[in-house]
């Protein structure tokens, strides 16, 4: 756990006790219309992210898998497909609104059997050392307020040669595509927030929270120092977002 005083809440500073609670605030206001708000403001490209992340996981039959800040459940529910009833997969939140959401679209999909539902915080994972095949977390990691203790728990909990995957936004490349992308977060983001969600503020936050996430490269090495080899990212729709893949020793 970080031991400053203070960290930041998109570009707010607050004392690092209190982020994880502020952080909540935010997805208990936006949980019920989360995936509607990931549609329209992706344009549908999220579900293609998330597709890559899964292509390049190695997951397979009979295999555990743990989706942290797994939501509404978009990469459990693939993933729940794919190991099938000898594999296990945990979908972990830290917030409680996120995940009821999760579990109820899940099983009024019928995927069910071979899912848990964990609320964890992704700082101190509730599980032994070497279970999983394959750790998950899609645009959580930026929320935590500890990323390097959450690197560490991951990989602690993960068995040796499985893999860590950090679908996040980042940082586009290209300095007019950067300037386009300022635009529609700061200026769009927050009136369709307050269009489809009546809440601009959460917006405002997600907007702020991708700015002050490391760019590639410095996740990159984060998760280098944390322990895991052959670190590597890819990065999609011109860096707008990217994903980071480590293998545990």
């Amino acid at each position: 756990m970080s031991d400053k005083e203070t960290t930041h809440f998109g570009y707010k500073q607050v004392d690092t006790k209190a982020k994880a609670g502020l952080v909540a605030d935010v997805f208990h206001s936006v949980s019920a219309r989360y995936d509607l708000m990931n549609d329209l403001m992706s344009m549908g490209i999220h579900r293609i992210w998330k597709r890559f992340t899964i292509e390049i996981s190695g997951v397979r039959k009979g295999h555990s898998v743990l989706d942290i800040a797994g939501g509404t459940g978009d990469l459990a529910g693939q993933f729940s497909d794919i190991v099938g009833s000898e594999g296990t997969v945990v979908l972990a939140d830290i917030n409680d609104s996120m995940l009821q959401v999760g579990r109820d679209k899940l099983i009024d999909n019928g995927r069910y059997g071979n899912i848990e539902f964990v609320q964890a915080d992704a700082q101190v994972l509730p599980f032994p050392d070497d279970q999983f095949d394959c750790i998950t977390i899609a645009f959580g990691l930026r929320n935590v307020t500890d990323k390097n203790a959450a690197l560490r728990s991951m990989l602690r909990v993960l068995k040796p040669g499985g893999r860590l995957l950090v679908l996040e936004f980042s940082k586009p490349g290209n300095p007019l595509l950067s300037k386009v992308y300022d635009t529609y977060s700061f200026k769009v983001l927050p009136l369709m927030g307050k269009l489809v969600t009546n809440d601009a503020d959460s917006y405002t936050y997600l907007a702020e929270s991708i700015r002050m996430h490391p760019d590639q490269q410095s996740l990159k090495e984060m998760m280098e120092d944390a322990g895991f080899s052959h670190c590597e990212y890819n990065n999609m729709t011109g860096g707008v977002v990217a994903v980071h893949r480590g293998i545990k020793p």
